[in-house]
């Protein structure tokens, strides 16, 4: 079941619903965007909260996009890994070994 739970973002409170499996994670994602609007505010060129919270939220979404693309690129590399491994030992079942070198 949904409790509502207050947060404060640029010192306005905020009450969300959310199950209390993800109240943590909702209390940790507000503390995070409260740090992320503050910088963009002290640093003075965005004037506003819409503003500062549309900016925050392009930047926030831009390192997920970017995190995204970099897990896509992992996969890709590990798919390959794993077919190149299984290609060496294709390739080494084939080979016959000297005895000398076989584990015992």
């Amino acid at each position: 079941m949904s409790e509502p739970v207050k947060v404060s973002i640029l010192d306005r409170e905020f009450m969300v619903a959310a199950p209390a499996e993800e109240r943590d994670g909702l209390l940790e994602s507000a503390r995070q965007l409260d740090a992320r609007m503050r910088e963009i505010r002290d640093a003075g060129k965005i004037v506003g909260m819409d503003r500062i919270a549309i900016m925050a939220a392009l930047n926030i979404t831009h390192e997920m996009l970017q995190a995204q693309n970099h897990a896509a690129g992992a996969e890709v590399i590990e798919t390959r890994l794993r077919d190149l491994d299984a290609r060496i030992d294709d390739y080494l079942d084939g080979v016959e070994v000297p005895a000398e070198l076989q584990r015992r």
